[in-house]
């Protein structure tokens, strides 16, 4: 579902830094001068996110998606990432009617069966060529809107930016089908896939987090914006944000609408 990679919340926090660098960068220094009560294992977190950004994704993720990226043929990549999206479908069926969203939960299931089967076992979206787009939920998300909060943030070794509740949403997620019945193999390229096309996305952008006064609270800051305008389906309460903040969320959603896959 909503996949928690290396890079996936740096994609977070690159798609909001391109107009709100000002802001993470008075939140960041905020944050340092009085600490983050979200954050209490910050010198751990620290390090393992130093170890994923300067060393996984310098010397191994990022040189294998530029390898990727240009082996790989267009048509190619978007078949693989339809077919790794579409074995989430069913996650997003479940999670989308816990939330009482009975339309949405139509719309997964409906995307699940045309697109395994006229689909070519979901390398073609049929189902988005005719209108039906895809309801992306995650249990972690359907924890969000029944009150529970995001706990402890985790830097989590590989794996990126997180926190307890996302740990369990993500733990819950693959207990839905199909991913139980995946065996390791298939599950590895599913998440391969994934990960090389979020990271593919962002390949231009990074100077963005590169710019920032700490990369580490810049990240972090992004993650939990994210997160709200997820639980929230991207409707953010005015009270609640000041103009910086609200012209970084308007940010994110044009971001949002000019990505393809």
């Amino acid at each position: 579902m909503n996949t928690r990679f290396l890079m996936l919340l740096v994609v977070m926090a690159l798609g909001l830094g391109g107009c709100a660098t000002n802001s993470a960068s008075q939140q960041v220094e905020a944050e340092a001068n009085a600490g983050d009560p979200r954050d209490p294992l910050e010198p751990i977190n620290r390090a393992v996110w130093d170890f994923n950004y300067d060393v996984l994704d310098a010397y191994i993720l990022r040189p294998i998606t530029v390898g990727y990226v240009t082996v790989m043929p267009e048509v190619a990549r978007k078949g693989l990432l339809n077919a790794a999206q579409n074995l989430e479908e069913p996650v997003n069926f479940v999670n989308n009617l816990l939330q009482g969203k009975a339309a949405e939960s139509f719309d997964s299931a409906f995307r699940f069966v045309i697109n395994s089967t006229v689909g070519l076992a979901g390398t073609i979206d049929v189902a988005g060529a005719i209108g039906v787009e895809r309801q992306e939920e995650d249990f972690d998300e359907v924890m969000g809107v029944w009150g529970i909060g995001n706990g402890p943030y985790l830097m989590i070794p590989a794996a990126g930016p997180n926190d307890v509740r996302g740990v369990t949403g993500e733990v819950v997620d693959n207990l839905y089908f199909p991913a139980t019945y995946l065996n390791s193999n298939w599950t590895l390229l599913r998440w391969s896939v994934e990960l090389l096309e979020t990271r593919a996305l962002f390949m231009e952008q990074e100077q963005q987090l590169e710019a920032s006064a700490d990369s580490y609270a810049f990240v972090k800051s992004a993650y939990f914006q994210n997160k709200a305008f997820q639980v929230n389906d991207g409707e953010v309460e005015e009270e609640q944000l000041d103009e910086d903040e609200l012209e970084d969320f308007e940010a994110f959603e044009d971001m949002l609408d000019d990505i393809d896959y």
